[in-house]
Parts: C-alpha cells; structure tokens; sequence
C-alpha cells in the first residue's frame, strides 16, 4: 500500500516550471570554456612546441628520450633517428616520436668587454 501512495503523491507533484530546465544547464555550459581553457588548450600548445621541437633537430644536438637515454645524434631518417650513446660509443636507432627534449650544440656567449 505504501507503494502506491508514493507513486500517486509523485504522479500528482506540480511538473517543474520552464525555467527549471535553464537553471541546470547553466552551469554545464559554463563547465565546458572552462574545461577548455583549464586543459585541452594547454594540451595543444605542449603538442605544438615538441612537434616544432622535433621539426628542428639536428646532426650534434643532444637528446634526451622519453625512456631517459641521452645521446647525440648522428643521422635523421623519415621517422626515426640514430643516436650515439656515451660511454661506449653504442649507436641506437629509436623514433622520433621518441624524443622528449633537444640540447642544441651552440657556441657559448662570450660578452666582451
């Protein structure tokens, strides 16, 4: 019996105005710039950097992968790029979608004065 009283009193509850219906939507569509500024936007400014990061090596830069092996590179193929690692002279092959940072070889600074 308590079962139907429950669904009576519920059938006969007053339906929500239209406005109801705004006022939990608001804060969904103010949820999602922010998650967009918060995260994916962020996100793509990393990906676009390592993607201009690894437009630019070179033959002499120093590398270091994402597995954290450092070495020098010796030679740039299509997808790939041999490294010689120290301190035997050991020559790997690994991707480069494998690269994590690049040390450039450049002369240093010397102010004059």
């Amino acid at each position: 019996m308590n079962l139907v009283a429950t669904f009576i009193w519920w059938a006969a509850a007053p339906a929500p105005s239209a406005g109801g219906g705004l006022g939990l939507l608001l804060p969904i569509l103010l949820f999602i710039p922010l998650l967009y500024l918060l995260m994916i936007r962020p996100q793509q400014k990393r990906q676009k950097q390592w993607q201009q990061m690894l437009s630019n090596i070179k033959s002499g830069d120093r590398v270091t992968t994402a597995g954290g092996i450092r070495g020098v590179i010796l030679s740039i193929k299509d997808d790939c790029i041999v490294i010689r690692v120290a301190p035997d002279n050991l020559k790997l092959e690994v991707a480069k979608t494998a690269i994590a940072s690049v040390t450039t070889q450049e002369e240093p600074k010397v102010e004059k004065k």
